[in-house]
């Protein structure tokens, strides 16, 4: 017998919240959908959270795959203190597995992002903290380390669909060469790769973790130079 905690997949009631959601983006709404929301968005959610981060250990022995919400889950409530949007609810369901010790958002790591009709994959660092600014920088002119961020974009990249985010500047940082053969890297004050498509038929039963893992493994080269940039700093 398959115990309750497996991952089955997602059902539509999944999509059909978000959508609804998207056209009743209020608190009435939510609360006479909250029962929806529990059932088919955050049970199964869980699931996949403890089912994928097994798979993830193998290729990111440190993984952090945490089930609950402001952990692995985002929470659906919107922060809208100082946004002139104040629509209550996020319209998509975000799910975050991070590597090593430390703040959660402070570490590397890979993103599920599920905002019908599409799906988002993902890993790296959306916003580098300060210091992993200041060290991002120094490793990207560096010889070696410099090099090896460069073969980590372009073995990820070269595949199909994937693309680099976390690029901010127009201009590089003052006191680091324009003409650097990394020059590009260094307006960045995050990275990331991501991929996009439409929901695949994977989303709605037990093959979802084996779609997401192919993909991960694809985009685990610049996850793994961000860990070691980590490390470093750690050491």
């Amino acid at each position: 017998m398959r115990s309750q905690r497996e991952f089955r997949g997602f059902s539509s009631q999944a999509i059909d919240f978000y959508v609804e959601l998207t056209q009743n983006n209020n608190k009435g709404w939510f609360e006479n959908h909250k029962d929806t929301f529990e059932t088919h968005v955050l049970a199964p959610a869980r699931a996949f959270v403890l089912e994928m981060g097994e798979r993830l250990r193998d290729i990111a022995p440190g993984i952090h795959a945490d089930p609950r919400v402001n952990r692995s889950l985002f929470r659906i409530q919107r922060d809208i203190r100082f946004s002139s949007d104040k629509s209550p609810y996020k319209t998509h369901l975000g799910i975050w597995m991070w590597e090593g010790e430390g703040r959660r958002m402070e570490r590397s790591g890979f993103y599920f992002h599920l905002e019908p009709p599409f799906l988002m994959l993902g890993a790296g660092m959306r916003e580098f903290p300060k210091p992993v600014l200041e060290a991002y920088r120094s490793a990207v002119v560096d010889r070696e380390w410099g090099a090896a961020l460069k073969d980590a974009v372009r073995s990820v990249i070269s595949k199909t669909s994937y693309m680099v985010g976390g690029r901010r500047y127009k201009r590089v940082p003052r006191g680091f060469d324009p003409d650097h053969p990394n020059a590009e890297l260094l307006l960045h004050n995050g990275l990331t790769v991501h991929t996009e498509c439409p929901i695949p038929p994977e989303f709605y039963s037990e093959k979802l973790p084996d779609y997401c893992f192919v993909r991960f493994i694809e985009m685990k080269p610049v996850h793994q130079w961000l860990v070691r940039l980590l490390e470093t700093m750690d050491a």
